[in-house]
Protein backbone atom coordinates (compact mmCIF):
# COMPACT_ATOMS: atom_id res chain seq x y z
CA UNK A 1 0.00 0.00 0.00
CA UNK A 2 2.82 2.21 0.98
CA UNK A 3 4.24 1.99 -2.80
CA UNK A 4 0.71 2.35 -4.46
CA UNK A 5 0.60 5.68 -2.22
CA UNK A 6 4.15 6.99 -3.99
CA UNK A 7 3.98 9.50 -6.38
CA UNK A 8 5.26 7.83 -9.10
CA UNK A 9 2.55 5.22 -8.87
CA UNK A 10 0.15 8.52 -8.52
CA UNK A 11 1.01 9.83 -11.88
CA UNK A 12 1.51 6.23 -13.49
CA UNK A 13 -2.32 5.34 -12.05
CA UNK A 14 -4.07 8.72 -12.76
CA UNK A 15 -2.43 8.52 -16.41
CA UNK A 16 -3.72 5.35 -17.14
CA UNK A 17 -7.14 5.60 -15.20
CA UNK A 18 -7.66 9.31 -17.89
CA UNK A 19 -6.22 7.08 -20.69
CA UNK A 20 -8.96 4.26 -20.05
CA UNK A 21 -11.74 7.12 -19.29
CA UNK A 22 -10.81 9.18 -23.04
CA UNK A 23 -10.46 5.00 -24.89
CA UNK A 24 -13.34 4.10 -23.18
CA UNK A 25 -15.69 7.44 -24.92
CA UNK A 26 -13.98 7.14 -27.65
CA UNK A 27 -14.81 3.31 -28.23
CA UNK A 28 -18.55 4.18 -27.77
CA UNK A 29 -18.76 7.02 -29.87
CA UNK A 30 -17.11 5.06 -33.12
CA UNK A 31 -19.20 1.76 -31.35
CA UNK A 32 -22.47 3.86 -31.74
CA UNK A 33 -21.68 5.50 -35.17
CA UNK A 34 -20.62 2.44 -37.34
CA UNK A 35 -23.25 0.50 -35.46
CA UNK A 36 -25.81 3.10 -37.01
CA UNK A 37 -24.25 2.77 -40.10
CA UNK A 38 -24.11 -0.68 -40.41
CA UNK A 39 -27.86 -1.04 -39.04
CA UNK A 40 -28.91 1.64 -41.48
CA UNK A 41 -27.45 -0.12 -44.75
CA UNK A 42 -29.67 -3.28 -43.42
CA UNK A 43 -32.42 -1.03 -42.68
CA UNK A 44 -32.21 0.34 -46.43
CA UNK A 45 -31.66 -3.27 -48.10
CA UNK A 46 -34.94 -4.66 -46.27
CA UNK A 47 -36.92 -1.26 -46.91
CA UNK A 48 -36.53 -1.84 -50.30
CA UNK A 49 -37.29 -5.84 -50.36
CA UNK A 50 -40.46 -5.00 -48.62
CA UNK A 51 -41.27 -2.29 -51.26
CA UNK A 52 -40.39 -4.48 -53.84
CA UNK A 53 -42.73 -7.09 -52.35
CA UNK A 54 -45.91 -4.65 -51.59
CA UNK A 55 -45.36 -3.95 -55.51
CA UNK A 56 -45.44 -7.32 -56.55
CA UNK A 57 -48.74 -7.32 -54.08
CA UNK A 58 -50.29 -4.72 -55.70
CA UNK A 59 -50.08 -5.61 -58.90
CA UNK A 60 -50.93 -9.55 -58.01
CA UNK A 61 -47.92 -10.91 -59.11
CA UNK A 62 -45.73 -13.62 -57.64
CA UNK A 63 -43.06 -11.45 -55.79
CA UNK A 64 -40.49 -14.20 -56.52
CA UNK A 65 -38.72 -14.09 -53.11
CA UNK A 66 -39.02 -16.44 -50.61
CA UNK A 67 -38.30 -14.19 -47.94
CA UNK A 68 -41.76 -12.52 -48.02
CA UNK A 69 -44.74 -13.93 -46.73
CA UNK A 70 -48.41 -12.61 -45.52
CA UNK A 71 -48.48 -12.50 -41.79
CA UNK A 72 -45.62 -14.98 -41.11
CA UNK A 73 -45.84 -16.64 -37.46
CA UNK A 74 -42.67 -15.09 -36.31
CA UNK A 75 -43.70 -11.33 -36.78
CA UNK A 76 -42.87 -9.39 -33.99
CA UNK A 77 -45.60 -8.16 -31.98
CA UNK A 78 -44.33 -4.65 -32.44
CA UNK A 79 -44.53 -4.43 -36.26
CA UNK A 80 -47.60 -6.44 -36.35
CA UNK A 81 -49.17 -3.56 -34.11
CA UNK A 82 -47.49 -0.85 -36.48
CA UNK A 83 -49.18 -2.55 -39.83
CA UNK A 84 -52.35 -2.95 -37.80
CA UNK A 85 -52.30 0.90 -37.75
CA UNK A 86 -51.49 1.57 -41.08
CA UNK A 87 -47.48 2.26 -41.27
CA UNK A 88 -44.28 0.07 -42.66
CA UNK A 89 -41.29 -0.31 -40.27
CA UNK A 90 -38.52 -2.71 -39.76
CA UNK A 91 -37.02 -4.52 -36.31
CA UNK A 92 -34.38 -6.43 -35.34
CA UNK A 93 -35.60 -10.41 -34.44
CA UNK A 94 -35.53 -14.04 -35.17
CA UNK A 95 -36.60 -16.27 -37.35
CA UNK A 96 -36.30 -20.24 -37.29
CA UNK A 97 -34.03 -19.43 -34.16
CA UNK A 98 -31.63 -17.48 -36.82
CA UNK A 99 -31.23 -13.28 -36.63
CA UNK A 100 -32.83 -11.49 -38.87
CA UNK A 101 -34.00 -8.15 -40.03
CA UNK A 102 -37.66 -7.80 -40.46
CA UNK A 103 -39.32 -5.44 -43.08
CA UNK A 104 -43.30 -5.04 -42.16
CA UNK A 105 -46.40 -3.03 -44.31
CA UNK A 106 -49.89 -2.91 -44.51
CA UNK A 107 -51.38 -5.25 -47.57
CA UNK A 108 -55.36 -5.90 -47.36
CA UNK A 109 -55.60 -5.58 -43.62
CA UNK A 110 -52.48 -7.99 -43.42
CA UNK A 111 -49.18 -7.80 -42.67
CA UNK A 112 -46.63 -8.33 -45.55
CA UNK A 113 -43.80 -9.19 -44.02
CA UNK A 114 -39.74 -9.68 -45.78
CA UNK A 115 -36.81 -10.42 -43.68
CA UNK A 116 -33.22 -11.02 -44.61
CA UNK A 117 -30.38 -12.14 -42.13
CA UNK A 118 -28.31 -10.46 -39.43
CA UNK A 119 -25.89 -12.90 -37.92
CA UNK A 120 -23.32 -11.80 -40.53
CA UNK A 121 -23.86 -8.00 -39.13
CA UNK A 122 -23.95 -9.28 -35.58
CA UNK A 123 -20.66 -11.03 -36.48
CA UNK A 124 -19.71 -7.60 -37.74
CA UNK A 125 -20.41 -5.56 -34.84
CA UNK A 126 -19.18 -8.47 -32.39
CA UNK A 127 -15.62 -7.62 -34.56
CA UNK A 128 -15.58 -4.41 -34.09
CA UNK A 129 -16.35 -4.27 -30.13
CA UNK A 130 -13.24 -6.58 -30.20
CA UNK A 131 -10.85 -4.64 -32.31
CA UNK A 132 -11.86 -1.45 -30.40
CA UNK A 133 -11.58 -3.46 -26.73
CA UNK A 134 -7.82 -4.46 -27.83
CA UNK A 135 -6.89 -0.69 -29.45
CA UNK A 136 -7.66 0.08 -25.79
CA UNK A 137 -6.66 -1.67 -23.95
CA UNK A 138 -3.18 -2.00 -26.11
CA UNK A 139 -2.92 2.33 -25.72
CA UNK A 140 -3.76 1.87 -22.06
CA UNK A 141 -1.21 0.00 -21.75
CA UNK A 142 1.38 1.62 -23.72
CA UNK A 143 0.15 5.12 -22.18
CA UNK A 144 0.78 3.41 -18.58
CA UNK A 145 4.13 2.13 -19.56
CA UNK A 146 5.14 5.70 -20.69
CA UNK A 147 3.25 7.22 -17.59
CA UNK A 148 5.35 4.87 -15.24
CA UNK A 149 8.69 5.71 -17.10
CA UNK A 150 7.96 9.39 -16.78
CA UNK A 151 6.93 9.16 -13.13
CA UNK A 152 9.90 7.15 -11.83
CA UNK A 153 12.14 9.75 -13.75
CA UNK A 154 10.29 12.53 -12.07
CA UNK A 155 10.01 10.73 -8.78
CA UNK A 156 13.56 9.87 -8.90
CA UNK A 157 15.10 13.32 -9.19
CA UNK A 158 13.03 14.64 -6.26
CA UNK A 159 13.95 11.51 -4.14
CA UNK A 160 17.82 12.49 -5.21
CA UNK A 161 16.76 16.41 -3.96
CA UNK A 162 14.92 15.59 -0.68
CA UNK A 163 17.86 12.88 0.49
CA UNK A 164 20.45 15.79 -0.61
CA UNK A 165 18.03 18.31 1.81
CA UNK A 166 18.32 15.86 4.56
CA UNK A 167 21.67 15.26 4.14
CA UNK A 168 22.25 19.02 4.41
CA UNK A 169 19.99 19.64 7.59
CA UNK A 170 22.43 17.28 9.19
CA UNK A 171 24.95 19.06 8.64
CA UNK A 172 27.11 17.86 5.30
CA UNK A 173 27.08 21.68 3.23
CA UNK A 174 28.69 19.91 0.64
CA UNK A 175 26.34 17.82 -0.45
CA UNK A 176 24.65 19.30 -4.19
CA UNK A 177 21.85 17.70 -5.91
CA UNK A 178 23.58 18.60 -9.29
CA UNK A 179 21.02 18.06 -11.68
CA UNK A 180 22.16 18.64 -15.00
CA UNK A 181 21.33 21.93 -17.47
CA UNK A 182 20.95 25.08 -15.65
CA UNK A 183 17.65 26.17 -15.72
CA UNK A 184 17.74 30.12 -17.44
CA UNK A 185 21.49 29.75 -18.33
CA UNK A 186 22.47 32.50 -20.67
CA UNK A 187 22.50 31.77 -24.44
CA UNK A 188 20.12 28.72 -23.91
CA UNK A 189 16.27 28.34 -24.16
CA UNK A 190 14.89 25.66 -22.21
CA UNK A 191 11.48 24.50 -21.69
CA UNK A 192 10.65 24.77 -17.94
CA UNK A 193 11.22 21.80 -15.57
CA UNK A 194 10.27 22.30 -11.70
CA UNK A 195 11.77 19.84 -10.55
CA UNK A 196 15.17 21.00 -11.69
CA UNK A 197 14.22 24.44 -10.75
CA UNK A 198 13.61 23.28 -7.19
CA UNK A 199 17.46 20.87 -7.51
CA UNK A 200 19.12 24.25 -8.00
CA UNK A 201 17.31 26.61 -5.84
CA UNK A 202 18.20 23.90 -3.09
CA UNK A 203 21.67 23.58 -4.52
CA UNK A 204 21.82 27.29 -4.36
CA UNK A 205 20.88 27.97 -0.68
CA UNK A 206 22.99 25.28 0.11
CA UNK A 207 26.37 27.28 -1.61
CA UNK A 208 25.17 30.42 -0.01
CA UNK A 209 24.63 28.70 3.42
CA UNK A 210 28.12 27.25 3.18
CA UNK A 211 29.53 30.33 2.38
CA UNK A 212 27.99 31.96 5.54
CA UNK A 213 29.09 29.69 7.69
CA UNK A 214 32.59 29.60 6.34
CA UNK A 215 32.57 32.83 7.09
CA UNK A 216 31.44 32.71 10.77
CA UNK A 217 33.91 30.44 11.05
CA UNK A 218 36.52 32.80 9.90
CA UNK A 219 35.70 35.34 11.87
CA UNK A 220 35.05 33.42 15.05
CA UNK A 221 38.84 32.08 14.07
CA UNK A 222 40.21 35.76 13.53
CA UNK A 223 38.50 37.12 16.69
CA UNK A 224 40.07 34.65 19.09
CA UNK A 225 43.17 34.89 17.95
CA UNK A 226 43.56 38.25 17.99
CA UNK A 227 41.93 38.57 21.32
CA UNK A 228 44.44 35.91 22.39
CA UNK A 229 47.88 38.17 22.43
CA UNK A 230 46.36 41.36 24.44
CA UNK A 231 44.61 39.12 26.89
CA UNK A 232 47.00 36.96 27.98
CA UNK A 233 49.43 40.55 28.44
CA UNK A 234 46.38 42.27 30.40
CA UNK A 235 46.20 39.39 32.66
CA UNK A 236 50.10 39.57 33.16
CA UNK A 237 49.44 43.53 34.06
CA UNK A 238 46.66 43.04 36.05
CA UNK A 239 48.49 40.78 38.33
CA UNK A 240 51.17 43.93 38.94
CA UNK A 241 47.98 46.15 40.31
CA UNK A 242 47.76 46.58 43.89
CA UNK A 243 46.23 43.59 46.21
CA UNK A 244 42.55 44.61 46.62
CA UNK A 245 38.95 44.55 45.47
CA UNK A 246 39.08 46.22 42.27
CA UNK A 247 42.04 43.90 41.26
CA UNK A 248 39.81 41.07 42.37
CA UNK A 249 37.27 42.11 39.88
CA UNK A 250 39.72 42.51 36.82
CA UNK A 251 41.20 39.45 37.35
CA UNK A 252 37.83 37.98 37.04
CA UNK A 253 36.38 39.60 34.02
CA UNK A 254 39.90 38.97 32.38
CA UNK A 255 40.30 35.04 33.34
CA UNK A 256 36.29 34.96 32.05
CA UNK A 257 36.89 36.88 29.00
CA UNK A 258 40.53 34.57 28.54
CA UNK A 259 38.25 31.20 29.16
CA UNK A 260 35.78 32.42 26.04
CA UNK A 261 38.56 33.33 23.91
CA UNK A 262 39.76 29.99 24.34
CA UNK A 263 36.24 28.10 24.00
CA UNK A 264 36.32 30.08 20.56
CA UNK A 265 39.26 28.96 19.54
CA UNK A 266 38.84 25.53 20.22
CA UNK A 267 35.11 25.44 18.28
CA UNK A 268 37.27 27.43 15.60
CA UNK A 269 39.53 24.00 15.26
CA UNK A 270 36.59 21.53 15.93
CA UNK A 271 34.62 22.97 12.67
CA UNK A 272 37.70 23.46 10.14
CA UNK A 273 38.05 19.42 11.15
CA UNK A 274 41.30 19.32 12.05
CA UNK A 275 41.39 18.17 15.46
CA UNK A 276 42.53 14.15 15.49
CA UNK A 277 41.40 11.93 18.16
CA UNK A 278 44.30 9.64 20.42
CA UNK A 279 42.45 6.56 20.86
CA UNK A 280 42.79 4.32 23.24
CA UNK A 281 41.00 1.60 25.42
CA UNK A 282 39.73 3.00 28.65
CA UNK A 283 37.96 1.93 31.25
CA UNK A 284 34.79 4.11 31.66
CA UNK A 285 34.21 3.66 35.09
CA UNK A 286 37.48 4.77 35.93
CA UNK A 287 37.62 7.23 33.77
CA UNK A 288 34.17 9.13 35.03
CA UNK A 289 34.93 9.13 38.21
CA UNK A 290 38.18 10.61 37.23
CA UNK A 291 36.77 13.40 35.34
CA UNK A 292 34.00 14.28 38.04
CA UNK A 293 37.07 14.78 40.62
CA UNK A 294 38.99 16.79 38.46
CA UNK A 295 36.16 18.87 37.80
CA UNK A 296 35.90 19.88 41.42
CA UNK A 297 32.05 19.99 41.42
CA UNK A 298 29.95 17.89 43.40
CA UNK A 299 28.22 14.83 41.52
CA UNK A 300 26.90 11.67 42.85
CA UNK A 301 29.07 8.75 40.43
CA UNK A 302 27.30 5.18 40.28
CA UNK A 303 28.59 2.43 38.38
CA UNK A 304 25.93 0.05 37.15
CA UNK A 305 27.99 -1.92 34.88
CA UNK A 306 31.97 -0.75 33.84
CA UNK A 307 32.92 -1.24 30.23
CA UNK A 308 36.09 -0.89 27.91
CA UNK A 309 35.60 1.64 25.70
CA UNK A 310 37.49 3.17 22.73
CA UNK A 311 37.91 7.32 23.54
CA UNK A 312 40.36 9.86 23.78
CA UNK A 313 40.55 10.25 27.72
CA UNK A 314 41.46 14.10 27.40
CA UNK A 315 38.65 14.90 25.18
CA UNK A 316 36.36 12.69 27.01
CA UNK A 317 37.54 14.94 30.03
CA UNK A 318 36.49 17.88 28.33
CA UNK A 319 33.02 16.61 27.63
CA UNK A 320 32.43 15.43 31.04
CA UNK A 321 33.45 18.81 32.45
CA UNK A 322 31.50 20.73 30.35
CA UNK A 323 28.54 19.03 31.17
CA UNK A 324 29.06 18.93 34.58
CA UNK A 325 29.28 22.86 34.80
CA UNK A 326 26.50 23.14 32.55
CA UNK A 327 24.45 21.13 35.04
CA UNK A 328 25.30 23.28 38.27
CA UNK A 329 25.14 26.13 35.84
CA UNK A 330 21.62 25.85 34.71
CA UNK A 331 20.49 23.00 36.91
CA UNK A 332 19.84 22.48 40.60
CA UNK A 333 21.52 19.68 42.46
CA UNK A 334 21.56 16.72 43.08
CA UNK A 335 23.26 16.10 40.13
CA UNK A 336 24.11 12.63 39.42
CA UNK A 337 26.43 10.92 37.08
CA UNK A 338 25.49 7.08 36.17
CA UNK A 339 27.67 4.42 34.12
CA UNK A 340 25.91 1.13 32.53
CA UNK A 341 28.08 -0.52 29.88
CA UNK A 342 29.11 2.46 27.56
CA UNK A 343 26.42 4.62 28.08
CA UNK A 344 26.81 7.52 30.85
CA UNK A 345 23.94 9.52 31.58
CA UNK A 346 23.87 13.06 33.64
CA UNK A 347 20.98 13.64 35.45
CA UNK A 348 20.37 17.16 36.75
CA UNK A 349 17.14 17.78 38.48
CA UNK A 350 16.69 21.51 37.05
CA UNK A 351 13.77 22.71 34.90
CA UNK A 352 15.51 20.65 32.17
CA UNK A 353 16.90 21.21 28.59
CA UNK A 354 14.58 23.98 26.31
CA UNK A 355 12.79 21.97 23.41
CA UNK A 356 14.76 23.89 20.64
CA UNK A 357 18.27 21.95 22.12
CA UNK A 358 16.28 18.48 22.53
CA UNK A 359 15.00 19.05 19.31
CA UNK A 360 17.63 20.43 17.13
CA UNK A 361 20.86 20.02 19.32
CA UNK A 362 23.15 22.79 21.28
CA UNK A 363 23.80 26.00 19.06
CA UNK A 364 26.48 28.62 20.22
CA UNK A 365 25.98 31.47 22.18
CA UNK A 366 22.11 30.80 21.83
CA UNK A 367 20.43 30.87 26.00
CA UNK A 368 17.12 29.00 25.26
CA UNK A 369 14.12 29.97 27.09
CA UNK A 370 14.79 32.79 29.49
CA UNK A 371 11.96 31.88 31.69
CA UNK A 372 13.65 28.16 32.27
CA UNK A 373 16.16 29.50 33.04
CA UNK A 374 18.25 27.00 30.95
CA UNK A 375 20.76 27.69 28.85
CA UNK A 376 23.44 26.47 26.25
CA UNK A 377 26.11 28.83 25.18
CA UNK A 378 29.59 27.07 23.98
CA UNK A 379 30.47 24.64 26.92
CA UNK A 380 27.49 22.32 25.07
CA UNK A 381 28.53 23.71 21.71
CA UNK A 382 32.01 22.22 22.31
CA UNK A 383 31.25 19.19 23.83
CA UNK A 384 28.90 18.41 20.88
CA UNK A 385 31.91 18.84 18.66
CA UNK A 386 34.38 17.05 20.86
CA UNK A 387 31.74 14.09 20.97
CA UNK A 388 31.69 14.12 17.40
CA UNK A 389 35.58 13.86 16.82
CA UNK A 390 35.21 10.57 18.92
CA UNK A 391 32.42 9.25 17.62
CA UNK A 392 30.40 9.39 20.53
CA UNK A 393 26.14 9.34 20.23
CA UNK A 394 25.34 12.82 22.69
CA UNK A 395 21.89 12.81 23.22
CA UNK A 396 19.86 15.66 24.99
CA UNK A 397 15.97 14.73 26.60
CA UNK A 398 14.34 16.07 30.32
CA UNK A 399 13.53 13.24 32.64
CA UNK A 400 9.91 12.27 33.51
CA UNK A 401 10.59 13.73 36.93
CA UNK A 402 11.85 16.67 35.86
CA UNK A 403 15.61 17.89 35.32
CA UNK A 404 17.63 17.20 32.24
CA UNK A 405 19.34 14.30 31.05
CA UNK A 406 22.45 13.70 28.87
CA UNK A 407 23.19 10.94 27.47
CA UNK A 408 26.73 9.93 25.84
CA UNK A 409 27.05 6.33 23.89
CA UNK A 410 30.74 5.64 23.60
CA UNK A 411 32.36 3.29 20.96
CA UNK A 412 33.32 0.00 22.77
CA UNK A 413 37.01 -1.50 22.74
CA UNK A 414 37.61 -4.75 23.43
CA UNK A 415 39.86 -5.86 26.53
CA UNK A 416 43.56 -6.13 25.75
CA UNK A 417 44.71 -9.85 25.61
CA UNK A 418 46.10 -10.84 28.87
CA UNK A 419 43.85 -8.21 30.97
Amino acid sequence: MRALSSLRWKIALTTTLVCCTVAAALGIAVHNVVARQVVGEVRKEVDRELEHALGHYEYGTAHGDVHAALDPPGLPAPLRELVAHGRTGSMVGTYQGKSVMWGAGPADQQALAVWIPYESTRTRLRDLDTAILLSSALAAGVVALAGLFLANRISRRLTTTAAVARRISAGDLDARVGLPGEAGARGTHRSRDEVRDVAHALDSMAASLQERLEAEKRFTADVAHELRTPLTGSLAAAALLPEGRPKEMIEDRLRALHLLTEDLLEISRLDSGVERADLERVELGRAVRRAVAGSRLTAEVRVVRDAVVLTDRRRLDRILTNLLVNAHKHGRPPVEVTVEGPVVVIHDHGSGYPAELVEQGPQRFRTGDPGRGRGHGLGLTIAAGQAAVLDIDLGFANAPDGGALTTLRLPVGRLPEGS
